[in-house]
């Protein structure tokens, strides 16, 4: 018993940790674009030096990776092209508007994850659901200042860029889990990595992400590479085996905090008060909905993004 509960504290530190590293990297990610760096070029480094990582998982444990499989391959590549929008589209939100902004507009994924279900038929709409859904769009009005675009920096795209990477995170939710049953969490992540790669070489400056390699900033995405990606996705996934989903949910709540901290504090940025409203609105919502939900599903065995 004692065993039991002592994996279970390291699991949650795991999350944790995941968490808070994905926080960092907004942060990380919005020091580099103030230094001139492309959205794309940053997004691009992020995802490769996590496919080294990942790549380095599958090699010391290839056992049941399924990379036999022809619907492992295709679910693994729509749940690239997720994440591979989610990192561009959150680093453009960023560009155009700001750390904090765009880290909470990506925490509506969940939002986008019931929408896309219901249109699916994968998940009954409730009245508590659709009760939600709406708070969280006031949240994002709030947030975003909507009803007065363009104030305090932040653009429509900025906004549109934002909510794309919380549906486009939702899109690497369901490649995953579809991609689950068919192999190891390492080969998925592996595929998607190498996915993202390949669709985000091209949009970059072809001159910075040369000039990457030998730029004093290269610390700088070392570490975001290592945090955002890197050690982040590994460290989730196998936090996940033994954290139960509620407290997951909660624990993701420390993302868009972080975010929002390192913005204000390192980078300067301000929230007016109905911003910090919307934020509110928004994560206490979504951690809520995301919570409930899992307390409704059976208990799983496997390890899933969500």
């Amino acid at each position: 018993m004692k065993t039991n509960v002592n994996m279970a504290s390291a699991s949650a530190t795991f999350v944790v940790l995941a968490a808070l590293f994905w926080g960092l990297s907004g942060g990380i990610g919005g020091i580099l674009m103030a230094d001139g760096w492309d959205a794309f070029v940053v997004s691009f480094y992020r995802g490769l030096i996590g496919l080294l990582f990942v790549l380095a998982w599958l090699v010391l444990r290839p056992s049941g990776s399924g990379l036999t499989s022809r619907r492992l391959w295709f679910w693994s590549t729509i749940a690239g092209l997720g994440v591979a929008g989610n990192f561009a589209f959150y680093f453009v939100s960023i560009e155009q508007g700001s750390v904090a902004v765009a880290a909470t507009l990506m925490y509506c994924a969940p939002i986008f994850v019931y929408l896309v279900s219901f249109v699916l038929k994968l998940e009954d709409p409730t009245a508590l659901k659709w009760a939600a859904i709406v708070v969280v769009m006031l949240g994002i009005a709030l947030l975003t200042q909507i009803y007065d675009i363009g104030a305090g920096g932040i653009t429509p795209l900025g906004v549109g860029a934002g909510l794309l990477a919380g549906l486009s995170y939702a899109i690497f939710i369901f490649g995953f889990k579809y991609a689950a049953p068919h192999g190891s969490p390492q080969a998925i992540l592996s595929i998607a990595f190498a996915v993202l790669v390949l669709v985000l070489i091209w949009p970059g400056d072809s001159e910075q992400a040369t000039a990457v390699l030998r730029t004093p900033d290269w610390p700088l995405f070392a570490a975001l590479g290592v945090l955002g990606a890197g050690l982040s996705f590994i460290l989730y996934i196998i936090g996940l085996n033994h954290t139960a989903p509620a407290v997951a949910s909660i624990v993701a709540m420390i993302e868009p905090v972080t975010a929002a901290l390192f913005g204000v504090v390192i980078l300067s940025e301000t929230l007016i008060g109905p911003q910090i409203l919307g934020m509110a609105l928004i994560l206490v919502t979504v951690t809520a909905l995301s919570v409930s939900s899992d307390a409704d599903q059976p208990p799983s065995d496997g390890a899933t993004p969500d």
